[in-house]
């Protein structure tokens, strides 16, 4: 008993003495913090700095974040001004809100600019430790990535070789409305919809597959693939907040990041398998022109094998699915709902398409460009919703000027494009839905900026509104649609990176003529 007590005694003695040091060493690290965060705004003390809120020690402005970030920040520019300094932990962030700044950025500090910062374990672990063309630094690695996509993936022949594979995805959409809407009104669920088609678009254009539907070829496959990209676009809205408070390492962030690796793992090794298939199929094939994305990138890896390389290909196949599926499918759920909150817009664009085209035969993606009304709800859409409201982060390589302010080398720069949409200063009524605001052209570009701008832009916005406008479009013309009641769609913004609605729209349709011509 006595020995027992002592060595229990013993026992409490070594826990109150490393709780001691535990704590002695958090103050010291705190200390250690507020002394570095001191000494690097004293250091920098003459410089013109842009105004920037209160902060709160070692967390910086992180208590500001919000679900709608892109939100808070609008709300701080109007009171601090189109440019404002933040403090993100330990890494300063600037935030631009204006139109003729953001132009200053992708114009004269275009290269400056042209990083981006490394504080999500999502790029290191599943983006091939940052070497996919989105997180790549700028410099021979990322140039070689954009070239690659601007000819071989993303060229105006590449992405009309593709033509078919929307049109016959649109074409699955339009049929499986078409079920139970021929003869009244039935309640459509758009998201998964939406979501299936465009993941099937980029699916069977890089692999010649699809992954959703009663069709699937391989449904283990397919379900595996649709678990993966579930958990990636889970985790890819995530920040490790040890990237911006490194003391947040002691309490242990580690779980997460090893969640993250195996995810990263697992994503690698299924689309290994999608090359391998694509090797298999091109030594066994005869057709002289490559059938899949990966089938002419592995064609180009014959005779450039260090710029083609499996690694590559794959990253590139990583940017094309995270990217370029839930952007398009939401951009196409929130322009539904401003047409069903706005029935004179709908009718009108009906009338468009009816005039041009009839009810002989659906619309093609040619056919867009001849339908201004429609490209101006495109336009609007992205205006009012777009799918990055932040775009993606730049990072300053150098010290340099932004809107007559100093920014130091090694900036987070945020563009909130959300905010710059919606300025009235560039927009009349820029809270209203209005597609006729383009339809007597002018030149936007400079305050419209749903895909980023610069040398850094996103190299997928051709296909994304190719995607758009003919699903659109043949959404339009196809059926008749209506809210559910009387109420209004719900508008609110969700959370997640790529903005999402917080409530999933659903609608009523009903087939128009040409539903059963197409479909008889």
């Amino acid at each position: 008993m006595h020995k027992y007590t002592r060595t229990s005694n013993i026992s409490t003695k070594k826990d109150f003495m490393e709780g001691v040091l535990f704590y002695a060493s958090l103050s010291l690290i705190f200390i250690l913090s507020i002394t570095f965060k001191f000494f690097f705004r004293t250091k920098h003390r003459y410089t013109n700095l842009p105004p920037s809120p209160p902060s709160l020690p070692v967390l910086g402005h992180l208590h500001l974040l919000s679900p709608t970030v892109h939100r808070t920040f609008h709300q701080l520019s109007q009171k601090y001004g189109p440019v404002v300094s933040l403090w993100f932990g330990s890494r300063r962030v600037v935030v631009v809100s204006s139109s003729s700044v953001a132009e200053e950025c992708f114009a004269k500090n275009d290269i400056v600019l042209a990083n981006r910062p490394r504080f999500m374990l999502t790029g290191k672990h599943i983006g091939y430790n940052y070497t996919t063309v989105v997180e790549s630094p700028y410099g021979d690695h990322w140039r070689n990535l954009r070239r690659i996509g601007a000819t071989e993936i993303y060229s105006t022949s590449r992405l009309n070789m593709f033509s078919s594979v929307r049109k016959e995805e649109v074409k699955q959409l339009l049929f499986k409305l078409s079920q139970n809407s021929r003869e009244d009104f039935t309640k459509v669920h758009f998201r998964n919809m939406l979501s299936e088609m465009t993941f099937n678009i980029v699916m069977t254009m890089v692999a010649g597959k699809r992954f959703h539907g009663d069709d699937v070829s391989d449904k283990e496959q397919a379900k595996r693939f649709r678990d993966l990209m579930r958990e990636a676009f889970t985790y890819g809205g995530v920040t490790n907040p040890s990237d911006f408070v490194p003391m947040f390492k002691w309490f242990g962030s580690g779980g997460f990041e090893k969640k993250v690796i195996n995810l990263g793992k697992r994503i690698d090794a299924f689309l290994q398998g999608l090359i391998d298939e694509q090797h298999i199929s091109k030594t066994t094939s005869s057709q002289g022109e490559a059938s899949t994305m990966i089938h002419h990138l592995l064609s180009m890896q014959e005779t450039e094998p260090e710029y083609y390389t499996d690694e590559i290909i794959k990253g590139h196949i990583l940017v094309m699915l995270l990217a370029g599926t839930d952007s398009s499918s939401l951009t196409l759920e929130w322009a539904m709902s401003n047409l069903l909150n706005h029935p004179e817009v709908l009718k009108t664009a009906r009338a468009e398409i009816d005039a041009e085209f009839g009810q002989e035969r659906l619309i093609e993606e040619a056919d867009i460009f001849k339908l201004p009304y429609l490209q101006g709800i495109m336009s609007e859409t992205f205006r009012l919703y777009p799918t990055a409201p932040l775009l993606v982060p730049h990072y300053s390589s150098e010290d340099c000027t932004i809107g007559g302010f100093d920014v130091l080398c090694d900036t987070i720069v945020m563009i909130n494009a959300w905010a710059i949409h919606r300025d009235p200063t560039l927009w009349d009524d820029p809270e209203s839905f209005k597609p006729e605001r383009y339809v007597n052209g002018g030149d936007d570009s400079h305050k419209l900026m749903p895909f980023g701008q610069g040398r850094r832009a996103c190299p997928g916005a051709a296909l994304a509104q190719r995607v758009l406008g003919l699903s659109l479009g043949s959404l339009i013309q196809c059926y008749e649609w209506e809210r559910t009641n009387e109420m209004k769609v719900d508008m609110t913004e969700g959370k997640g990176l790529t903005m999402p609605k917080a409530v999933p729209l659903e609608a009523m349709c009903k087939a128009r003529p040409i539903v059963n011509k197409i479909f008889s």
